[in-house]
């Protein structure tokens, strides 16, 4: 059967592309940053999955407001980087892995979870930019890729409790899978960050070293937090972050109850104006 070997954490800050494209890498404002997934590019050579499921958010390209769907699983066999407005990012076509990506629409659904299953979508820097941190500029990505967006736009957004529970179907569905792959389940985002208004600017290192803290200790009780708690403290774009507790519920010590082991953890800011965090956890 497959199974779910590690979950990755990492915010997806545009600029954070912008800058792998245009060769700024070096320069003294992003250096620290960049060296900060160097260990992680690494561990992701040595632990290699055979298909990624990556969560994050579509940034008004595949969807606009016409039509805003709360979870959505792509099943296509590959998808276009998205035109953001100043052309595609030049990075590979992200190839996906229909088989498994629509069996576990087929699990979830079944479970009572409500997906948009999308055969033909862009991909955006939300997926990209997380990509690009942990694999480099390679020709093509290290393996396929189901991509999975959930509204974190438009209100009303899913609750914690509802991603965290989501993140344990969709183990389940994976556990369910009658070949032997490895998959990693990734989720993007966040950290605290608020990009219009007078809190424009808004970085809380206290809530998301706190956040970090429970996310690896106590994931059931962080599930809990409300809405609102994420708006006020972490910024009106950090409600992003329940998106990390759908990767968090889909490991196995919510079924087990052993630990995880955390492989790499690192924090950062600032990135434009934006927290960002950075976690590995291992299923032991």
């Amino acid at each position: 059967m497959a199974r779910i070997t590690a979950s990755v954490y990492t915010s997806h800050v545009p600029a954070i592309g912008a800058a792998i494209d245009l060769g700024k890498t070096g320069e003294p404002y992003w250096q620290p940053l960049f060296a900060g997934y160097d260990k992680s590019k690494q561990w992701l050579k040595d632990n290699t999955p055979d298909v990624i499921f990556l969560v994050y958010n579509d940034h008004a390209t595949a969807f606009s407001l016409d039509i805003i769907p709360t979870f959505a699983i792509g099943c296509a066999a590959e998808f276009q980087p998205a035109d953001e407005g100043w052309g595609p990012r030049p990075v590979p076509v992200v190839k996906g892995h229909p088989e498994l990506a629509a069996h576990i629409a087929q699990s979830v659904i079944q479970d009572d979870f409500d997906l948009t299953i999308v055969n033909k979508m862009a991909v955006d820097h939300g997926l990209t930019v997380p990509l690009s941190l942990m694999c480099g500029q390679p020709r093509e990505w290290p393996c396929p890729v189901i991509p999975f967006a959930v509204n974190v736009v438009q209100y009303p957004v899913p609750s914690g409790r509802r991603c965290f529970n989501l993140g344990r179907a969709i183990r389940k569905a994976v556990a369910s899978y009658d070949r032997p792959l490895k998959v990693q389940i990734w989720g993007t985002g966040g950290m605290s960050h608020q990009l219009q208004g007078p809190r424009a600017g808004l970085i809380n290192r206290e809530w998301d070293t706190a956040f970090l803290d429970q996310l690896i200790a106590d994931p059931a009780t962080l599930a809990q937090k409300p809405h609102i708690d994420y708006v006020r403290e972490a910024g009106s774009e950090g409600i992003e972050l329940v998106m990390w507790l759908i990767a968090r519920g889909a490991m196995n010590d919510e079924f087990d109850k052993r630990a995880p082991r955390v492989a790499h953890r690192f924090y950062h800011v600032p990135a434009s104006n934006t927290a960002v965090g950075h976690l590995i956890l291992e299923n032991t």
